[in-house]
């Protein structure tokens, strides 16, 4: 007789009362995982993570630009989710991003406000600010909604 292996939470489940562990603990192994990630604070209004400049640098040693952006996505990306609601996903369509000042060290820190909850679209301003507070980086994403997809 063989066993399943343990299920890790997806991101179809519904969160349970505590939607950040649930998130961290679902992103196990994703692109978020690998880079550092670590959701803090999350509701479909407003979402905040962290990350580690260490080890997602470019060659100058500086934050990589495509780090910032994949931190903005992952916090609109998460949002979206969070406001669609069990048994809806949602994927980015849009991403735009604009780089303020370069980050050598440290952590930095995202914080995604919801501009648009609607039905089918969720947009959201998204800042990233270094240890000492000031902007790194300012994006907007915008996760198209969709129902659970059947399967064929």
């Amino acid at each position: 007789m063989t066993t399943a292996a343990p299920r890790t939470p997806g991101i179809l489940d519904a969160p349970p009362e505590d939607p950040v562990a649930w998130i961290n603990a679902a992103g196990e192994g994703t692109l978020a995982d690998r880079m550092g990630i670590t959701f803090q604070e999350a509701t479909p209004q407003r979402l905040v993570a962290t990350m580690p400049v260490a080890g997602n640098t470019q060659l100058y040693r500086m934050l990589h630009g495509g780090a910032s952006a994949v931190l903005a996505e992952s916090l609109g990306s998460i949002g979206a989710v969070l406001h669609a609601g069990e048994g809806h996903i949602a994927v980015g369509v849009d991403l735009n991003a604009t780089h303020h000042r370069a980050v050598r060290t440290g952590t930095v820190t995202g914080v995604a406000t919801a501009l648009h909850l609607g039905r089918t679209t969720a947009t959201y301003e998204v800042v990233i600010s270094d240890e000492a507070g000031r902007r790194v980086c300012t994006a907007r994403i915008t996760c198209a909604v969709h129902g659970r997809r059947r399967d064929r």
